[in-house]
């Protein structure tokens, strides 16, 4: 069974951290020290899907779970993906109702979709061992999430939403402001409504909420507004932070009175 899967069913509010690095040292790093679930980000990140299976190997091998955002929702994408091993998908930019159920069909093997077939050869049936994958363990792994990050999806939401096959939306505040030209304005008025467009009607069919810290809320705010899996910090951040408050403190130290290293302290992106 998919860890993260069976996390989110019970009710468990599940955190995770980005990796965008493809980097399976960075990945390894972040699970021993506190981040269990890694989000493989293969849409802005670095890497090609075999740098990924990589990462995911490291994860997986340090007691971690891993969530691949595939760069696109072409069936080709999807199949390679799948056939890899990666049990939890999240496909970005999805804004209709058209795209998810052609997503959810491309995702599993028939009777339910079309994937194509090449189960006793592939990484995700462990390479044949496990003799009942294609027709009763595939179809009841797999946590198949969608993004919400853009005003059409918004505004087609409630068809999304009741798309079979679709186990979260994911809301992303970032490229759902700046398709309201509210770019890095996501606190004012507009895109917050958005957002609670999205998690209202989610609530209302009961379907699972995702998304990132940030947009005015905490960890807490989000779990208290029921979303299940939330992710926080990235490999990049997480680097570019500590290096900028590692010279700092140096600069401090030393009674070097120049220009600080340049830039704010940096979360999503």
């Amino acid at each position: 069974m998919n860890r993260i899967k069976q996390r989110l069913l019970s009710g468990e509010f599940v955190t995770a951290a980005w990796a965008e690095m493809g980097s399976p040292d960075n990945a390894e790093a972040m699970v021993r020290n506190g981040w269990s679930v890694i989000l493989i980000d293969g849409e802005h990140g670095i890497g090609d899907l075999e740098q990924w299976v990589a990462v995911a190997r490291a994860v997986e091998a340090a007691g971690g779970q891993v969530i691949l955002r595939v760069p696109n929702a072409e069936q080709w994408m999807l199949n390679r993906a799948l056939d890899r091993g990666f049990q939890s998908i999240l496909v970005p930019r999805v804004n209709s109702a058209a795209e998810a159920r052609s997503i959810a069909d491309f995702c599993r093997y028939p009777p339910h979709g079309s994937r194509g077939y090449a189960a006793p050869i592939v990484r995700a049936s462990g390479f044949g061992a496990r003799q009942r994958y294609a027709l009763e363990e595939a179809h009841e792994e797999l946590l198949l999430m969608i993004q919400c990050e853009h005003v059409d999806a918004v505004e087609n939401i409630g068809e999304i939403a009741s798309v079979p096959g679709i186990d979260a939306i994911f809301i992303g505040p970032n490229d759902l402001s700046g398709s309201a030209n509210h770019l890095e304005r996501m606190l004012e008025p507009l895109p917050q409504a958005l957002i609670k467009k999205v998690e209202d009607e989610c609530a209302r069919q009961n379907r699972m909420l995702a998304t990132i810290v940030g947009a005015g809320r905490s960890w807490g705010d989000l779990r208290a507004l029921g979303y299940r899996l939330v992710i926080g910090p990235n490999d990049v951040s997480l680097i570019v932070n500590g290096a900028r408050q590692a010279a700092s403190e140096r600069d401090e130290m030393l009674g070097i009175t120049g220009a600080p290293a340049e830039g704010a302290p940096i979360s999503r992106y």
